[in-house]
């Protein structure tokens, strides 16, 4: 007869964790309230000081409350940027000791940017248009500057995605940047890098403005995957070299 699985023991953060989300979730502490005080907390669940402040670190490394000095944890209304950024650093650590999880990141990008490239073709403003024009005409302005040029083709790729109406789309293409900022710099000095990157952006938006989804695909699979095969030139020039 097969021993049945043991009980898991729970550490006594979790228990006060579990009991906050419920007072948050119920509506009981609303966005913008305080939590209550570690002192008050402790003697409403009969729980030390560090069982309190772990529950609350908790709640603040996912987004649910801010800690402010002095002012004690206030509920916050968690925006998919924020939610995002809570992988931000994980996910770059994850690269840099597994390089070939960019791999699965270039694809990640392709099918989400195509598709956020087909949605700013269908529902594209003449305003939504000229921004984008500004962001290449910014972007030829920063030639000269590795920090500000990434910057500005962070930026026209988050205006692009954020055309469709989703807020999730920009929040992931930048946090697509952050993760893989490191392989950026020196893929934009490689000679002609940017004029060319120039020369794809202004094709993506000239597909945009002509309402024509399968045109804007094409050539944002275009820009990316040329990008992409330098991404994976640089990992292995690395990996070469190490």
């Amino acid at each position: 007869m097969k021993s049945p699985d043991p009980i898991q023991r729970r550490k006594l953060y979790q228990d006060v964790l579990d009991r906050l989300l419920l007072r948050i979730n119920s509506g009981e502490i609303r966005p913008g309230e305080n939590l209550p005080s570690e002192r008050e907390l402790m003697e409403q669940y009969g729980v030390g000081r560090p069982a309190v402040r772990e529950a609350v670190q908790s709640l603040s490394h996912a987004g649910i409350v801010e800690i402010l000095h002095g002012e004690g944890a206030k509920v916050v209304v968690p925006t998919a940027r924020n939610l995002i950024d809570q992988i931000a650093s994980g996910a770059r650590h994850l690269l840099h000791v597994q390089p070939g999880m960019l791999e699965h990141l270039k694809e990640a990008r392709i099918f989400l940017e195509s598709g956020t490239a087909r949605l700013a073709a269908q529902h594209a403003t003449a305003a939504d248009v000229k921004l984008l024009r500004q962001r290449i005409e910014d972007q030829r302005a920063a030639m000269a500057h590795v920090d500000r040029f990434l910057a500005c083709d962070m930026s026209f790729h988050s205006d692009l995605a954020r055309i469709g109406g989703n807020p999730i789309y920009p929040a992931i293409v930048e946090a697509i940047f952050q993760w893989a900022s490191d392989y950026y710099q020196p893929m934009v000095r490689v000679p002609g890098a940017e004029l060319l990157t120039l020369t794809e952006h202004t094709a993506v938006v000239d597909a945009i403005a002509a309402r024509d989804p399968e045109a804007a695909e094409r050539a944002v699979r275009a820009h990316i995957g040329r990008s992409n095969d330098l991404y994976m030139r640089l990992v292995k020039d690395c990996a070469g070299g190490s």
